[in-house]
């Protein structure tokens, strides 16, 4: 059978106690020395015994890690704003060098600053050069054509309302001419048709 569950309670007899304390005193340092080592770790142990004898472990100093653990545990917010503003500065600094980078590529580019570059940079910035100016020529001729291709459709449409505007005063001048040529003939021309009559009759009469 195995052992049964110790259970925990304080040791009565006092070398017993002493010799228990000693024992586990020396695990728990050795415990903590490894865990430091194989785990990359800050451990700070601190030991006190039933006689105040102090016992002690510190990976990197017992005094360090205890203003360690009161930067943690008693002045969480300016920890969090320590962190923060080290992260802000980090990224500022990220986005400056960038910044400072595509200032220097836009000097390249432009001709300029050239002397610190070696061969195979200005090969690379004459490939660069070479496919943006391939680039800009397509663009332009893409749209060249698009232009030439809306002053055809323009040029379509206007020949379209060309003929309509032709169709339309050839009916209108058509529809004008016949109701000219109605009236003369129902107003006016019954008139002079009436007076040839009265003077036929007239010179009848005095011949």
């Amino acid at each position: 059978m195995g052992r049964g569950r110790v259970e925990l309670k304080r040791i009565e007899n006092k070398i017993n106690r002493q010799v228990t304390f000693s024992k586990r005193r020396n695990g728990l340092l050795k415990k903590a020395y490894e865990l430091s080592v194989l785990c990359d770790a800050e451990v700070g142990l601190i030991i006190f015994s039933s006689r105040d004898k102090l016992y002690e472990f510190g990976s990197v100093g017992v005094m360090k890690t205890l203003e360690r653990y009161q930067r943690c545990c008693f002045n969480p917010q300016d920890n969090n704003n320590e962190r923060e503003t080290q992260s802000w500065y980090q990224e500022v600094s990220k986005l400056k060098a960038k910044f400072e980078s595509l200032q220097r590529t836009q000097r390249h580019l432009l001709g300029e600053d050239l002397g610190p570059l070696s061969v195979k940079e200005l090969h690379n910035l004459e490939k660069q050069l070479e496919g943006a100016l391939t680039q800009a020529r397509q663009r332009k001729t893409q749209i060249m054509v698009e232009q030439m291709e809306e002053l055809r459709r323009k040029e379509r449409e206007l020949g379209d309302m060309n003929k309509h505007l032709k169709i339309k005063v050839s009916h209108e001048l058509s529809t004008g001419l016949d109701l000219v040529y109605n009236q003369f003939m129902h107003g006016e021309g019954s008139s002079v048709q009436r007076n040839m009559v009265g003077e036929s009759s007239i010179h009848g009469w005095v011949l």
